[in-house]
């Protein structure tokens, strides 16, 4: 028992990153037009709940008049249940000072906003260059939502992401200050199971049973022989 409890402290470990989340419920299902410019044109890292993991660089700047929230960037999150309870997290290393910000929108409220459209497109525009560039290289989650078998004729429950990231540092490196180096992050798409718990966290829930169980096992154990201890020596003492 002490082993597997102290096998179980060392799987601790001590991690410095920040983490930003937005939590929200799949949209209501649309039929997604198939006309141009589609879904795919946009050229958008994608996430969904069987590729929910996306590693990438992200670009910031400092908040301006025109940009109160920094530089944006665009995930679109796809093949998503309806009325499922989700969140998107995005973690980051605390040696590179960002400001997070997110928002989703469902397609609806992306085709009446002229604002979200025009930032979307020239998100895409930036875009282009970088995948003719890429489209060589490993495979990325955009390449596989690209192959994937939906049909964007088909009914889908999708949302757009919206990522504002703005640079919370100073330093007197005059080049830091005028060029903001790329943010090196991870974005999780993480469900809900029955909408209370996300589903990240079951290994972690599960782990915290463990040991519960163990260090109950444990202090019953160390009181048994405390117990015990206590007893003999009283009766050694009666003996004599």
């Amino acid at each position: 028992m002490l082993r597997l409890v102290f096998l179980l402290l060392l799987q601790i470990h001590a991690a410095a990153a920040n983490t930003e989340k937005v939590i929200f419920l799949g949209p209501s299902t649309l039929q997604v037009p198939l006309e141009h410019p589609t879904l795919q044109d946009l050229q958008l890292e994608a996430l969904s709940p069987t590729h929910w993991s996306l590693r990438t660089h992200i670009h910031a700047e400092f908040p301006t008049n025109t940009s109160e929230y920094g530089q944006s960037s665009w995930v679109l999150l796809h093949n998503l249940q309806e009325r499922q309870r989700y969140e998107v997290r995005i973690c980051w290393a605390a040696t590179q000072p960002t400001s997070f910000r997110l928002e989703t929108y469902d397609l609806p409220t992306m085709f009446e906003s002229p604002e979200l459209i025009t930032s979307l497109a020239q998100y895409s525009e930036s875009r282009q260059p970088e995948i003719e560039s890429i489209e060589d290289q490993e495979p990325s989650i955009s390449t596989t939502f690209k192959k994937s078998k939906q049909t964007y004729g088909d009914v889908s429950s999708t949302l757009f992401l919206h990522i504002f990231s703005a640079a919370d540092y100073y330093t007197m490196n005059q080049t830091l200050m005028d060029h903001v180096p790329p943010v090196f992050v991870d974005i999780i798409l993480d469900p809900y199971i029955c909408n209370v718990f996300p589903r990240s966290l079951i290994p972690t829930a599960a782990y915290i049973i463990i040991l519960a169980i163990g260090s109950w096992y444990l202090s019953k154990y160390i009181s048994i022989r405390l117990y015990n201890l206590a007893r003999g020596e009283d009766e050694a003492k009666k003996k004599v």
